[in-house]
């Protein structure tokens, strides 16, 4: 449920490194299970500087609107444009499919304010 080659935020974000200095991100498993029925996402976009600790978005479901967290600071290369028609990819794959953006690292320091899988499994109990 929570792979452990992620890094993960305690703002339910998490990032895989692809390369040295590029990352994927999106959201957790337990939290979209938190938000439940997602039904609208707005992403960064392309080129836009994310902070680690500062809104890059805000993620709406039937339940709750809410702001998203960056895990760490960085460029954005690439979106997810499945999200804008099927949002409710993040629901029924957080990890694949509902994927949210990459992000070319500004910081790999950052990368040592993560979490591992235990400890982040360990955060939400």
């Amino acid at each position: 449920m929570y792979p452990s080659q992620l890094k993960y935020s305690t703002e339910h974000t998490w990032l895989k490194i692809e390369a040295d200095d590029i990352g994927m991100i999106g959201i957790t498993h337990y939290y979209q299970e938190q938000l439940r029925n997602i039904v609208f996402i707005e992403l960064p976009k392309v080129g836009a500087v994310v902070c680690r600790d500062g809104v890059f978005g805000i993620i709406e479901s039937s339940k709750a609107t809410s702001d998203l967290y960056g895990p760490v600071s960085g460029t954005v290369v690439e979106i997810n444009k499945l999200l804008e028609s099927k949002p409710g990819l993040i629901n029924s794959d957080p990890y694949g499919k509902g994927w949210m953006f990459v992000i070319e690292l500004s910081n790999t320091d950052e990368l040592d304010f993560l979490l591992s899988a235990d400890e982040y499994i360990d955060l939400i109990r």
